[in-house]
């Protein structure tokens, strides 16, 4: 355990525009058991057989035991996607075929043929600051996206970190298919660095957002600060219906910069997050909990901190993007130049985590699911602190277990 004594005192005060309406809550509770902040299906319906009737009993229901994966997994690289990409954050996947991927530094968003490797620039999100790590961060696309097209952005302006939403329309030339941005939440403290910036809606159609405290540490224990914390919103950005601290939109406080957010099959969400000088950190996230920075990093024998699943050292991880496939977290490191499986039994690991492609591609930004037991995995080399080779950055696709 580390403890940090050094506090800085201020409030970040969090604008946000009126919406005209709320969207209906969805059950929130992540438990080992349940819970429906998740990235799949909740589990089938169980009943009796038509024509039948249950016999009565006093005993509990039984619940199935979840499957745990193997101890060992793979990893193979199928094939390399892209090229040429330029600090490139983050990834989404369009339905019907096609990834869209931002530019950090050039505040650029452009759709990648995952067949053929062809870009297309969709155009420039307008206010982007970018500036050590901030920049245009990570992207998502609305849970509506089959009839609104809405294309959702985390970014560093001028004078803060904001989510914004634009409309994109493939139907015009190249450069031109972004709308005017729709700024639907702002007020997130910016720095040099700790900016956060992983956006991803959830299985509930809430936006989840993970922030970092921007260098701020007592930002982080400020539950009345946006910085250093997992944010739950609705897709017009007011606090979610059924948050932990009402009218709030904090869902788990103690960060210090999360990078990372995957849900498993049972709707449990997960997150990365960069330590300071000793510990890298996998947490499970509770609705409300406390994740300890800066009293804390790592492991901690204090109660009132939710301990991680795992940690690493800085020098092993660095973690940014995670995803869930085959039953594990995999999770890409930046100074660590790897891809992690964390073997998962509910919200603990099952085995010793399992480091793949070590130094092979350089840095790891963002590893996304790609379907069944394929991922897509992004490196960052031209983000000014990797090597960059030729061909970088590049989108790989790799096949897991």
């Amino acid at each position: 355990m580390t403890r940090r004594t050094r506090r800085v005192e201020g409030t970040m005060i969090v604008q946000r525009r009126a919406v005209p309406a709320v969207l209906a809550a969805a059950a929130l509770l992540l438990t080992a058991g349940c819970s429906s902040d998740g990235g799949g299906s909740s589990g089938s319906d169980e009943g009796a057989s038509p024509g039948r009737t249950a016999p009565e009993s006093s005993a509990p229901p039984r619940q199935a035991a979840e499957e745990t994966p193997p101890a060992k997994g793979s990893v193979t690289v199928v094939r390399t996607v892209a090229e040429g990409l330029d600090s490139p954050w983050g990834l989404a996947p369009l339905p019907g075929g096609g990834l869209l991927v931002s530019s950090r530094d050039d505040g650029t968003i452009v759709r990648v043929d995952e067949k053929t490797g062809k870009k297309t620039e969709l155009g420039e999100v307008p206010g982007v600051s970018a500036a050590g790590e901030g920049g245009l961060l990570g992207i998502a696309l609305s849970p509506d996206y089959a009839s609104d097209r809405m294309v959702y952005a985390y970014f560093t302006s001028a004078g803060d970190n904001r989510i914004v939403r634009m409309l994109y329309d493939e139907k015009k030339p190249a450069g031109e298919q972004l709308g005017a941005p729709d700024t639907v939440f702002r007020g997130i403290p910016k720095g040099f660095i700790h900016n956060g910036g992983r956006i991803e809606f959830g299985p509930d159609k809430m936006l989840y957002a993970g922030t970092g405290e921007s260098g701020d540490t007592g930002l982080s224990q400020d539950k009345d600060s946006v910085g250093g914390k997992i944010l739950r919103l609705t897709p017009e950005g007011e606090p979610a219906p059924g948050n932990p601290f009402p009218g709030s939109p904090v869902y788990s406080y103690g960060h210090r910069n999360v990078q990372g957010l995957a849900w498993d099959t049972k709707q449990r969400l997960f997150a990365s997050e960069f330590g300071q000088d000793t510990w890298d950190e996998l947490n499970a996230i509770k609705p409300g909990d406390n994740y300890g920075w800066p009293e804390a990093e790592g492991k901690s024998g204090d109660g009132d901190f939710h301990n991680p699943i795992d940690q690493w050292t800085t020098t092993e991880a660095s973690p940014s993007g995670i995803a869930y496939a085959e039953g594990s977290i995999w999770m890409a490191g930046l100074r660590g130049k790897r891809l992690w499986r964390v073997p998962l039994n509910g919200t603990e690991a099952s085995a010793d985590p399992q480091a793949f492609l070590d130094g092979e591609y350089g840095r790891l930004r963002t590893v996304v699911p790609a379907g069944g037991d394929r991922l897509w995995l992004v490196t960052s080399n031209t983000d000014g602190r990797g090597s960059p080779k030729d061909g970088d950055d590049r989108i790989l696709e790799v096949r897991v277990s």
